[in-house]
C-alpha cells in the first residue's frame, strides 16, 4: 500500500545517509521534501504540520548535527515519529467480557465491512479459540444477508437464520439472544452500510450499540480511498463512538497516507488490516513494523511468523534433512512454490524484505511474478512421478506431452528445467559445505565468490 510513499521517503533519507555531516539547512531541505511527499501520499494536512515540527525539532538538534553519523540519526528520527503517527502500541481485540461479546461492524457501503466481518470470525476461532455467531444487520442492499451466510457456510460458522422483513434493531435483539442460549463467545453484527454518511444511518447505529453494548465498535475503511476515509472514520468517532479500525485493500497500491492519519485524526487506534482478498488475509496491525516497512527496512519478523503458519514443521524438517544430504527433486520445488504462494506470493514476500524497495524495477524486469510461479507449479504436475524424481528423462516427446497439458509451451518447460538445475546445484553445494560450513562462509561460499 505505501510503495509510492516508500519510494520517495527512502530517495530523501538516504541522500541524508550518503552525507558526512548535515547543516540545518540539509535538514529544513529534506524535511521540505518529506512533507511534499507525504501530502501527495494523502496524508491529512494537519497531521503532515506537526510531524515536520516534531522531527525537525529533534533533527537540528546539536546532538543529532555533531553526532558521528547525523544522518542515521534523522533516519531514526523520522522512523520513530513515523511510529507515533500511526500508534505506538499494538492495540489487540478486546476479549475481556462476560460472553457472549458483541462486536458491533460499521462503514460504508463498498469498503469491505461483509468480508471483513467472516476475516475477524475466522481469526477469531483459528487463533484464539472463540465460538463466533455472526448477523447481518443489512437489510437494505440487495442478497448482504445472504452474502454472510454464504460467508459462514464457507467458513464453517454459524450465521443468524433470515427472517423476512425484520428489522435491523430487531436481528441485534435476537442474534445476542440466541449467542446467549447455545454459548457462543462474540456475536459479530454486520451493520447496514449507506454510500455517504446520513443522519438515518448514524440513528441507526447508535440504537443497535445502545441495545447491544458491544465490547467492540469496528469501523471498516477502505485504505484506497484517501481523505474520504479519514473523514468517515471521524463522523463515525464523533457520532457512534469507535473503539478501533479495521483497514481492508492495504494489499493494493494506493497512495495509503490516509491510513497514516486516522489514528491522529480521530484518536481511535487501527487494530486489524485486511492484506488480501482471501479470508485468512487478516493481520493484527503492528505500527512499527508498519514504519519498517514505508523506510523500506523491512519486516522480516512478519515474514518468519507468516512461514511458521503456512509450512507444516514436519515438512520443513523433512526438506531440511533432504537439503543437508544435497538431494533435491521437482517435487520438492513444487513445494516450495506452493509455499511461496500460500505467503501470499512473490510480491508479498519481497515487501517483507529491506532494501528491496530499491531493486523492485530490476525484479519486475525479470518478470517473475505470482503468475510464472503458477505456471511452473502446472508444469510440473504435468510431470509423471518418474519425471519429477529424475528430470533427465524428459526427452522431447516429453515436454511437447507436458507443454500440452499445462497450457504452457516448451520453451517454458526448458526454463523450468534450466532454474531447477541452478536450484539443484545451489542445494548440493548446501549439504557439501554442512551447517557449520554454510555459517561460516554464508552467501559468498554458497555463490562461488
Amino acid at each position: 500500500m505505501f510503495q509510492t510513499l516508500s519510494g520517495r521517503l527512502t530517495g530523501i533519507l538516504d541522500r541524508l545517509r550518503g552525507r558526512g555531516a548535515l547543516t540545518e539547512a540539509d535538514v529544513s531541505t529534506a524535511l521540505r521534501e518529506v512533507r511534499i511527499a507525504l501530502l501527495e501520499a494523502d496524508v491529512a494536512l494537519p497531521v503532515v504540520k506537526q510531524f515536520i515540527e516534531e522531527v525537525r525539532e529533534k533533527a537540528i538538534g546539536q546532538d543529532v548535527i555533531q553526532s558521528v553519523t547525523p544522518g542515521q540519526m534523522v533516519v531514526k528520527i523520522v522512523h520513530d515519529h513515523l511510529v507515533s503517527m500511526v500508534g505506538e502500541e499494538i492495540e489487540p481485540l478486546n476479549l475481556l467480557a462476560p460472553a457472549p461479546m458483541a462486536f458491533l461492524m460499521l462503514g460504508l457501503q463498498g469498503s469491505g465491512k461483509t468480508t471483513s466481518t467472516g476475516k475477524i470470525a475466522k481469526f477469531l476461532v483459528d487463533k484464539h479459540g472463540k465460538k463466533v455467531l455472526m448477523a447481518s444487520l443489512d437489510v437494505y442492499r440487495p442478497a448482504a444477508q445472504e452474502q454472510l451466510a454464504s460467508l459462514g457456510r464457507q467458513l464453517g460458522i454459524e450465521t443468524v437464520p433470515i427472517v423476512e422483513d425484520e428489522k435491523p434493531l430487531a436481528i441485534a435483539q435476537r442474534a445476542m439472544k440466541m449467542g446467549r442460549l447455545q454459548g457462543f463467545d462474540v456475536v459479530l453484527l454486520d451493520s447496514a452500510g449507506r454510500l455517504h454518511i446520513d443522519e438515518t444511518l448514524m440513528a441507526e447505529v447508535a440504537a443497535i450499540k445502545a441495545e447491544t453494548n458491544p465490547i467492540e465498535t469496528l469501523l471498516v475503511a477502505d485504505a484506497m480511498t484517501g481523505q474520504d476515509a479519514v473523514t468517515v472514520a471521524k463522523a463515525f468517532q464523533d457520532q457512534v463512538g469507535v473503539t478501533g479500525i479495521v483497514l481492508t485493500r492495504v494489499d493494493g497500491d494506493a497512495r495509503g497516507g490516509a491510513a497514516l492519519s486516522m489514528r491522529a485524526v480521530t484518536g481511535c487506534p487501527i487494530k486489524l488490516m485486511g492484506v488480501g482478498e482471501k479470508l485468512d488475509q487478516l493481520e493484527v496491525f503492528q505500527p512499527q513494523r508498519i514504519a519498517n516497512r514505508i523506510l523500506d527496512m523491512g519486516d522480516v519478523v512478519s515474514l518468519v511468523e507468516r512461514a511458521a503458519e503456512v509450512i507444516n514443521a514436519e515438512d520443513a524438517q523433512k526438506m531440511a534433512e533432504k537439503l543437508q544430504k544435497g538431494v533435491f527433486d521437482l517435487n520438492d520445488m513444487a513445494t516450495q512454490l506452493e509455499q511461496m504462494l500460500k505467503m501470499g506470493g512473490l510480491s508479498a514476500m519481497l515487501g517483507f524484505l529491506p532494501g528491496i524497495g530499491k531493486i523492485k524495477d530490476k525484479i519486475a524486469e525479470t518478470g517473475m511474478d505470482d503468475r510464472v510461479i503458477r505456471q511452473q507449479l502446472a508444469v510440473v504436475r504435468s510431470m509423471t512421478r518418474q519425471e519429477r524424481r529424475d528430470y533427465r528423462l524428459l526427452n522431447a516427446s516429453r515436454k511437447r506431452r507436458i507443454a500440452s497439458g499445462s497450457g504452457t509451451s516448451v520453451a517454458d518447460v526448458n526454463r523450468l528445467i534450466k532454474q531447477f538445475q541452478q536450484m539443484q546445484q545451489m542445494m548440493k553445494k548446501m549439504g557439501k559445505m554442512g551447517k557449520k560450513g554454510l555459517m561460516r562462509q554464508g552467501l559468498k561460499g554458497l555463490l562461488g565468490h
